[in-house]
């Protein structure tokens, strides 16, 4: 019986298959973590990123930055700009500066991986930010961040499709210009 009761404890407490605990929610986490502090300290996330990347191969006390987490700040990152275009067209009597910055950097995550992380399903997405939000943030916090990225969610799939075609235009063009240049 005892051993029940430990295997019980054991899913409790971040074994495979716990719910929340997993490598990308704390990827996810840590994302958030790295966007506030650099936004905090002004300073490059991405830079920041690797520093901790190196500040952990060099001590087993620090946890390693999973590749995840370095996905996640480096798209924040490149597209940032964007990102908080789509996020203030879908605020309603705020803007992003008044937002918490906690909740400004789950809300960048979350939108990149609607729009960037075709392997992450929108609604994974959405309650991967609300927990955070949950942790994280303030107590209005959770349904904000629902309510905002609910809006966000619809145009999604368009933007998915956009990008798509830019891209695909984009590989075209490129290989349209080798085959002219070679021809000179």
């Amino acid at each position: 019986m005892s051993s029940k009761k430990s295997t019980s404890s054991a899913s409790q407490n971040g074994a495979p298959g716990a719910k929340k605990l997993g490598a990308r929610h704390k990827a996810r986490k840590r994302a958030v973590d790295f966007l506030f502090e650099a936004e905090a300290r002004n300073v490059d996330p991405v830079n920041l990123t690797t520093e901790r990347i190196e500040l952990a191969r060099g001590d087993d006390t620090i946890a390693p930055v999973s590749d995840y987490t370095s996905t996640l700040v480096e798209g924040v990152a490149e597209n940032l700009d964007r990102l908080d275009g789509v996020i203030a067209d879908h605020l309603k009597d705020w803007t992003l500066t008044r937002l918490p910055a906690v909740d400004r950097a789950i809300l960048r995550v979350a939108v990149w991986e609607l729009f960037h992380a075709t392997d992450v399903p929108p609604v994974v997405a959405v309650d991967e930010a609300v927990e955070l939000a949950k942790q994280l943030s303030t107590d209005d916090s959770p349904g904000f961040v629902n309510g905002v990225l609910g809006q966000i969610v619809l145009v999604a799939p368009q933007v998915r499709a956009a990008a798509a075609a830019v891209s695909s235009r984009t590989q075209s063009d490129a290989s349209g210009e080798t085959s002219v240049e070679a021809e000179h």
